[in-house]
């Protein structure tokens, strides 16, 4: 798997997993239970993740919606 996304805006993590359900795109969001340590304020970035596979596909498919990707 590689790294799509990392960011602490939950409202882009949600847009983004949109976007990729729409085309097909399976994806796993990590670092979602990082709330118990840092209290729920939203320091810590969560990570959007596809398979290696998928990665070129989904990168575009984010970049063409405003969304910049990591890799």
């Amino acid at each position: 798997m590689k790294q799509l996304l990392r960011t602490t805006d939950p409202t882009s993590i949600a847009f983004a997993k949109a976007l990729l359900q729409g085309e097909g795109i399976d994806c796993f969001e990590m670092d979602v239970n990082m709330s118990v340590l840092e209290g729920s304020i939203g320091i810590f970035p969560r990570r959007i993740m596809v398979a290696d596979d998928d990665f070129e596909q989904a990168a575009k498919t984010l970049n063409d919606n405003g969304i910049d990707v990591d890799g």
